[in-house]
């Protein structure tokens, strides 16, 4: 099984439970295209867009950041989170960067899709997940899946959920009951 199936299967098993208050409140503020006051800065926004590109980037089906999913983490982190958890996250997000610059010094959002792969790989092999940088990249990892399958462009177009399933039909034809004229 692929990568791609996995996390498709994840996301439709998964996606209307996860949907229903913060999910659809943080995306329907990312739909609104207001930034979050105390938003995320550019340089961890790039750094969040590189990682959620890496792991679902576009093929047939669009890609996280064409979904907006850097957004929807910015409305999180900045809208959802307690202010220590917020510091916490932000000081974990230059951790991962510092952890995903390649050997030669060059940062993660300048590396080729193939030494993205690589360096993602590698973060992931890190046994502790609850010490940093691992542990900000896992929870932005949940952040960036959590997103993409419940945004609404990829539960109607990719995943085909209905969320308010049927059809009302006002004209619909019903049968005569037995005995009636």
């Amino acid at each position: 099984m692929h990568r791609r199936d996995l996390l498709r299967a994840f996301g439709a098993a998964t996606a209307l439970a996860l949907l229903p208050h913060e999910s659809h409140a943080a995306w329907t503020r990312v739909a609104s295209g207001v930034p979050p006051a105390n938003g995320l800065g550019a340089g961890h926004l790039a750094l969040i867009a590189a990682i959620a590109d890496t792991l679902l980037p576009r093929t047939d089906t669009p890609g996280a950041v064409d979904v907006g999913v850097p957004a929807f983490v910015d409305v999180i982190a900045s809208e959802n989170y307690s202010d220590p958890d917020r510091a916490a996250f932000v000081a974990g997000l230059g951790a991962v960067a510092t952890q995903l610059t390649s050997a030669a010094g060059i940062p993660f959002t300048d590396l080729t899709p193939e030494y993205r792969g690589m360096a993602i790989e590698a973060m992931e092999r890190i046994a502790d997940r609850r010490t940093e940088p691992a542990r900000t990249y896992w929870r932005l990892k949940g952040l960036v899946v959590h997103g993409y399958f419940t945004s609404e462009r990829v539960m109607k177009d990719v995943l085909k959920v209905q969320v308010m399933p049927g059809v009302f039909d006002g004209s619909a034809p019903m049968p005569l009951a037995r005995g009636a004229r």
